[in-house]
């Protein structure tokens, strides 16, 4: 059997701000990079992680949260369906952090959830106590992005996640993401199939394949670049033909 190296000598440095966009074709590395960022993977031969300046590489994935938040693909893996909206957010707002026998909703922690939750404009802040299993896809994902979010963690993953939307909701919830990123300043890896949405997000861009960063685009360089002309670069810079057709669909799909 062929051995597959999921990452082949990633060096990657992300910098305070940063809003970077992350695309590939599937298997070249993408999920695995955050998987490895986020502790659900160790990094191999010696590799690091290190995030604010200290060295997480060995931290379990639990103590990570303290230093970075992921919304992942699937809005169900993000938050908890029987428990309130609010009660999604304080256990949120509490992550990697000590857990004591404090009340975990008081009034004045459910004040700074309806003031996280209204500039989405869904009017989640005026439903605090509804189960987050009765929200649609739509809602519940703006709400792990705001979960996400909420501690002000140093890192920001985003696991394709609008891939599971439908098209309207996925406009909606990258309109917030890019809302949020930009509102609490945070800095953010966002990785998606879809080009032209890499393209218009971010101020940064990095393509993968085969385990390798390839390019990685400043906001001066990606800026007026189409679809087009990152698959040239990509036929360049690989030395392959383009053959994944799912990411120019997807961008036909979500952008059109």
């Amino acid at each position: 059997m062929d051995e597959v190296i999921a990452l082949n000598g990633v060096d990657l440095d992300v910098y305070a701000e940063d809003f970077v966009t992350v695309i590939g074709s599937n298997g070249a590395g993408k999920s695995t990079m955050l998987n490895v960022i986020s502790g659900v993977y160790p990094p191999e031969l010696g590799g690091k992680v290190i995030i604010a300046g200290k060295d997480i590489t060995m931290l379990s994935e639990h103590k990570r949260a303290a230093y970075v938040s992921r919304v992942y693909q699937d809005p169900e893996m993000g938050t908890s369906p029987k428990l309130t909206i609010e009660e999604n957010l304080s256990l949120a707002f509490l992550r990697g952090q000590p857990r004591g026998l404090k009340k975990a909703v008081n009034e004045k922690r459910r004040q700074s959830f309806r003031s996280a939750l209204a500039p989405l404009g869904l009017g989640l802040e005026d439903r605090l106590t509804t189960p987050v299993g009765t929200l649609s896809g739509g809602q519940r994902q703006a709400l792990a992005l705001v979960m996400a979010t909420i501690s002000k963690p140093p890192l920001l993953l985003l696991d394709e996640h609008i891939a599971t939307l439908d098209p309207k909701a996925a406009q909606t919830v990258l309109g917030l993401t890019d809302m949020v990123v930009q509102r609490e300043k945070m800095t953010a890896l966002m990785v998606t199939h879809d080009m032209a949405l890499a393209l218009r997000y971010g101020n940064r861009l990095i393509m993968m394949h085969e385990g390798k960063i390839i390019l990685d685009l400043n906001q001066e360089r990606k800026s007026g670049l189409s679809v087009s002309d990152l698959v040239t670069w990509f036929e360049e810079v690989s030395g392959r033909s383009f053959a994944d057709d799912s990411m120019l669909l997807r961008a036909k799909r979500v952008a059109g």
